[in-house]
């Protein structure tokens, strides 16, 4: 059995998802806006966040940010009606395993949260955006989240996330070779790194990995996965 948290100002719609997940077997607890969920959060380990983006009193990206607080490594989703929303951003850099729209698609959801790991959050540090999507969305089929940076400067900029382990470019146009390496070592010390590189050139740092492109990718979700069961146990609460 499985425990999930459902956040959404609309009780009818957080009920409904409840009971679908709890028709099969699993444990749902239900709160209507940002402080309730959060105090849920005290003392109970879940296996996923679901939580809305718009509510009163804290949304969606303000929640999962103060959630990461007491548990960092929960996988969080933000099932959403206004898609294009600029907080839905924010949230992103929190590290989701997705976004979904309203009407949700049960089907999708339903294997999201299946495949979900908790302390599964991965950096991905790549210019290339099409490459970068299709890394996350190749992590996401695993159950493993991500979040991105496409230059030095944003790696030097991520948030407060807590990554098991990290796939890096070692060529980004706004620094020199490796130094995006160098800087998600600083913000993580220990951090293992994959490189995930177009050219035949050392790592300035060790790694955990060395793939160039094009690469296999289900290769590189092997060593991630990997690193996955390698990392240390934590304690259940």
């Amino acid at each position: 059995m499985r425990r999930y948290l459902v956040v959404d100002d609309n009780r009818d719609f957080a009920e409904n998802l409840a009971e679908i997940l709890r028709d099969r077997g699993d444990e749902v607890v239900v709160a209507e806006d940002g402080r309730e969920a959060a105090a849920a959060v005290q003392g109970r380990r879940f296996d996923a966040i679901l939580t809305d983006m718009r509510m009163p009193l804290m949304g969606g990206a303000e929640l999962v940010h103060e959630i990461r607080r007491t548990d960092p490594g929960v996988p969080a989703m933000v099932i959403t009606a206004h898609a294009g929303d600029d907080a839905i951003e924010a949230a992103r850099r929190e590290g989701l395993l997705a976004v979904l729209g309203k009407p949700v698609e049960v089907s999708r959801l339903l294997a999201l949260l299946a495949s979900a790991r908790r302390d599964g959050l991965v950096v991905v540090i790549e210019d290339d955006a099409r490459l970068s999507d299709n890394l996350c969305e190749a992590l996401r089929t695993r159950g493993f989240a991500a979040v991105t940076a496409a230059s030095v400067l944003e790696t030097e900029r991520l948030g407060p996330v807590r990554p098991f382990c990290a796939l890096v470019d070692l060529r980004l146009p706004d620094g020199p070779h490796g130094e995006a390496m160098r800087k998600l070592a600083a913000r993580f010390p220990g951090l293992p790194i994959i490189v995930v590189t177009g050219y035949h050139e050392p790592p300035p740092l060790p790694h955990e990995g060395y793939f160039t492109k094009p690469f296999d990718t289900g290769e590189l979700l092997a060593a991630v996965e990997r690193l996955h069961r390698c990392q240390p146990s934590t304690v259940a609460r």
